[in-house]
């Protein structure tokens, strides 16, 4: 109970002191001023997230959700790649990282090669893709990124026309044993494209925080007429590449992989949380740890 208390304590001193903090460390960096910038637009859950005129997202309780244009600015300060299949980022207590969702209006994406497909080729080609980003990175004085490999390969679900796969990247020239981030993408195939919902963390939390990338997935659910089901071959179009594109290809040359910056594993990012959840829900999580003291 002691310890439950102290934290609780620390917890509110930096409630307290957030406003002073979020404008001191707006006006220090850009993904700090990006961050305060999306606070008044952000929708918390639970909540039901329009996502374009394709789908819907069941947003749960301890998720927030940015549009795109606030989303934008953040990845922008970040160094990652923006354009305007973006539809938004999300945030959550439980996540040290964050997720971004995209829509990418390329048409009916056929998956028959999903049988038989080659991830050492898939590999290469996020590297490649990964290159191409890491210049914007170095041009803005940031560290460049550097992909370690599969942490999930490549599972397609055809019953739900789900896509996942997952790698891990470390800043260039850092020694095997250094910290990794991990993007985990998942997909959800519809009639003229796809949602593609990308985890962005480590690998320290992955397997606590991959579920709630899964669950995130499983509450997406495309509006009539626009499922993968409803596709009409003699009237819709029919995506320029397959499945394995997502993997390789496209999806490589579009972002690379995105950056989580330090930010995200410092007292300021903690902060930053407590300023959009508040600070009950965390006050809750410190008494259940104190009382396992």
């Amino acid at each position: 109970m002691f310890k439950a208390m102290v934290v609780a304590g620390a917890l509110a001193l930096g409630l307290s002191s957030f406003g002073v903090f979020a404008q001191e460390s707006a006006a220090a960096d850009p993904v700090s001023a990006a961050f305060e910038a999306a606070q008044p637009v952000m929708q918390k859950g639970p909540a039901k997230i329009t996502l374009r005129d394709q789908a819907t997202l069941d947003l749960p309780e301890g998720f927030a959700f940015i549009p795109q244009k606030e989303a934008g600015a953040i990845l922008d300060a970040m160094g990652n790649g923006v354009d305007d299949q973006l539809v938004g980022m999300i945030l959550a207590q439980k996540l040290e990282g964050f997720a971004v969702i995209d829509y990418i209006p390329s048409g009916y994406i056929k998956d028959e090669e999903a049988k038989d497909w080659n991830v050492s080729d898939m590999l290469e080609s996020i590297k490649d893709g990964t290159a191409e980003q890491n210049k914007i990175r170095k041009e803005r004085g940031m560290s460049e990124m550097e992909i370690v490999g599969w942490v999930e390969m490549p599972d397609y679900d055809a019953s739900k026309h789900q896509l996942v796969w997952s790698l891990s990247s470390r800043d260039a020239g850092d020694a095997p044993a250094a910290a990794q981030g991990i993007n985990y993408n998942t997909y959800a195939l519809g009639r003229e494209g796809y949602l593609n919902l990308n985890l962005v963390t480590s690998t320290a939390t992955i397997a606590a925080e991959k579920p709630l990338a899964q669950q995130l997935l499983a509450g997406i659910q495309y509006n009539p007429g626009k499922a993968y089901g409803d596709f009409n071959a003699s009237t819709d179009k029919v995506a320029e590449y397959g499945i394995a594109a997502l993997v390789g290809g496209v999806a490589a040359k579009k972002l690379g992989l995105l950056a989580m910056l330090g930010l995200f594993l410092a007292k300021a990012w903690k902060l930053v949380l407590i300023g959009i959840f508040g600070l009950g829900a965390l006050l809750k999580k410190a008494a259940g740890r104190g009382g396992q003291a």
